[in-house]
C-alpha cells in the first residue's frame, strides 16, 4: 500500500502524521519506507535529531518523476508513506499518480476547510488516471472541547471525500517527541497522543482492507 499525506496548505501537520503513521506500521512488524517528497525535507530533518536506531528507512525524493520511482521500491516493502510538499506542484501530481490512498490533513479552522477545495480539485483532476484511488480527510491538531473541533466534521461533509472518525488533537507530546527524532509511540506509548495515532492507523488499515475485499469480490462476480 502506498499512502501520501497531501494538502496544499502548509502547517497542517503532514510531516508529523507521516512519521507517526510509519512508526505505527513499523512497530506492528510491517516493512515500511518513508519518502520525503518535500523540498524543505521535514522528515529528513526530524530523523537527523534521532539518536536511537531507526525503525524504518527514509528516502528524500522531491521529484516530479516520483511515480516512476515506485516500481523500484514497492516490491521491498509492505507500506510506502509519502510526505508531500505544501503546495500544488508537479511533484504533488506525481505523488497522486503513485499512491493508492491520499490522506488529507485538515485543521479545524474555517480557512483550512475552505482551502481544502484546492487539493480536492487537484485530486479529482488526477483521479481520471487512477480508477481505484482512495482519498479521505483526517482532522488534525484538533483543540478539544471547542465548537470548531466538533463542527469541522460537519463542514467537511460538503466535500466529496469521507472523513476518518479518529481526530488527532493538538498535544505537547508531539512537539516533545519530534525534538528527539521520535514518535509519541516511542516516547509516550500510553499517552492520549499515542492512542490517537494507533486509532487512526487501525482505521486506515481497516478501510483499505475492506476496499480491497470489495474490489476482489467484484472481480470474482464478473
Amino acid at each position: 500500500m502506498i499512502t501520501a499525506f497531501l494538502n496544499q496548505k502548509g502547517g497542517v501537520g503532514k510531516t508529523t502524521l507521516s512519521y507517526s503513521f510509519a512508526t505505527a506500521l513499523a512497530l506492528s512488524r510491517r516493512r515500511v519506507l518513508l519518502i520525503d517528497a518535500d523540498p524543505q525535507h521535514g522528515v529528513l530533518t526530524w530523523q537527523s535529531h534521532r539518536e536511537a536506531a531507526p525503525l524504518f528507512p527514509i528516502v528524500g525524493l522531491p521529484t516530479d518523476k516520483l511515480h516512476r520511482e515506485m516500481n523500484a521500491h514497492a516490491p521491498n516493502y509492505d507500506h510506502i508513506i509519502i510526505d508531500a510538499p505544501p503546495q500544488v506542484s508537479s511533484i504533488a501530481r506525481s505523488i497522486i499518480l503513485a499512491v493508492d490512498l491520499i490522506l488529507v490533513p485538515v485543521q479545524p479552522s474555517p480557512h483550512d476547510i475552505w482551502s481544502a477545495k484546492t487539493v480536492i480539485d487537484l485530486i479529482n483532476e488526477a483521479s481520471t488516471f487512477k480508477e481505484n484511488l482512495k482519498t479521505v480527510f483526517i482532522v488534525n491538531r484538533k483543540i478539544t472541547n471547542t465548537a470548531l473541533g466538533r463542527d469541522v466534521f460537519t463542514a467537511l461533509e460538503n466535500y466529496p471525500f469521507p472523513v476518518l472518525n479518529t481526530a488527532v488533537c493538538q498535544r505537547v507530546a508531539f512537539a516533545e517527541s519530534a525534538t528527539l527524532g521520535q514518535s509519541v509511540l516511542e516516547t509516550e506509548p500510553d499517552s492520549p497522543a499515542a492512542r490517537e495515532i494507533e486509532s487512526f492507523t487501525r482505521e486506515v488499515l481497516e478501510m483499505m482492507n475492506n476496499d480491497q475485499e470489495n474490489r476482489t469480490g467484484k472481480r470474482h462476480r464478473k
